[in-house]
């Protein structure tokens, strides 16, 4: 069960910054008030140049997006995976970190998402206070941010409901 302490301050979100899911989770948890961070590569680097300084993220000591990734599950409690059809890239080596350091993960096909309540219990069951967010690029899905943010809207506005923050 959360504590009253914890249940006011929502769930941290953490992502590395990159455009698409990444960005739309950092723009979720901004909008809602809820705490943010994660890794990013070194120079803030993502696709479409430097990762903004409102985002609350955290240089590695390399350029390689792969060790943000790695990070990023391990500063986890579990990782929230989006796709839209198909996963590869950063997407699939997520799964596989998640797998390979046994922490939980769930994955999501926005083309057919499961219900909201499904994620809320996941975040529940498994007592994640900080959830690692990830998915494809917008380059890799185009729109995909778009509906990343829509869909993780819905998540954690249900999930503050169900835990009376609103």
């Amino acid at each position: 069960m959360l504590s009253d302490q914890q249940d006011l301050q929502g769930i941290e979100i953490v992502s590395g910054g990159q455009t698409g899911v990444d960005r739309a989770a950092l723009d979720v948890a901004l909008f809602l008030g809820w705490k943010h961070g994660g890794w990013c590569p070194r120079h803030r680097l993502a696709e479409d140049g430097r990762i903004a300084p409102k985002y609350q993220l955290r240089e590695t000591e390399s350029t390689d997006y792969a060790v943000r990734t790695e990070r990023n599950v391990e500063l986890g409690d579990g990782t929230l995976i989006l796709h839209a059809g198909t996963i590869s890239g950063g997407t699939l080596l997520t799964i596989g970190l998640a797998k390979r350091k046994r922490r939980p993960w769930f994955v999501c096909n926005l083309l057919s998402p499961p219900a909201v309540a499904e994620i809320c219990d996941w975040i529940d069951s498994e007592s994640i206070r900080v959830l690692n967010v990830a998915g494809p690029r917008e380059s890799s899905a185009p729109g995909i941010g778009a509906e990343a943010h829509q869909f993780l809207l819905n998540v954690f506005t249900a999930w503050e409901q169900r835990h009376e923050l609103i």
